[in-house]
């Protein structure tokens, strides 16, 4: 049985940036080899999926520079310096939706890319929601959707969500959302 372990000799950054910094590890495998990691280093997210009682579902469309697409995706940003996780989905439902909710359930979380970055996306569902004005970034584009619960989950069944936490997302709440919409 293997160990899967990963001894590190040496840490060399190439660059440090607003959002995320690029290391090379080298590192010393079981097996005594050495070799080398290219590590992306990110501060962490949070992402919301926002349901009301109607069973509507509130997504954001956002061009997305990295692939050159624009995405359907639940709300979600960057944590900001010595904001926890749940302060930082209550601001981000806000200002991407407009919405506050009465609750907000912590679904758990995803690494999401780890064969080279440490991002860890919380992920959360907002339920019980008042309506309000969004206040999106400066640099942020964004169209907001509403799609209901259920055609939503057979877009992610069909493939038609290519959001890894959209995804995550949905796949995390389905027993908590149908709880939430039966109790009507």
């Amino acid at each position: 049985m293997n160990k899967l372990t990963e001894k590190e000799i040496k840490r060399e950054y190439k660059y440090h940036g607003k959002i995320i910094n690029v290391r090379i590890d080298t590192v010393e495998l079981e097996n005594g080899a050495v070799s080398t990691r290219e590590v992306v280093e990110h501060k962490g997210a949070v992402a919301v999926l926002p349901v009301d009682r109607d069973g509507n579902c509130y997504l954001v469309e956002q061009f997305r520079k990295p692939i050159e697409k624009i995405l359907l995706e639940i709300p979600a940003g960057k944590l900001d310096a010595g904001e926890t996780p749940f302060e930082c989905a209550v601001r981000e439902l806000r200002e991407e939706t407009g919405f506050i909710a009465e609750e907000i359930v912590e679904l758990g979380y995803i690494y999401t890319t780890a064969g080279f970055s440490n991002e860890k996306i919380h992920l959360y569902l907002a339920t019980n929601l008042t309506p309000g004005r969004a206040d999106p970034d400066e640099d942020e584009f964004l169209n907001l959707r509403q799609i209901k619960w259920k055609e939503l989950r057979e877009m992610a069944e069909k493939g038609k969500i290519n959001d890894s936490k959209t995804n995550a997302a949905i796949l995390m709440a389905l027993s908590k959302v149908k709880k939430y919409l039966s109790d009507k």
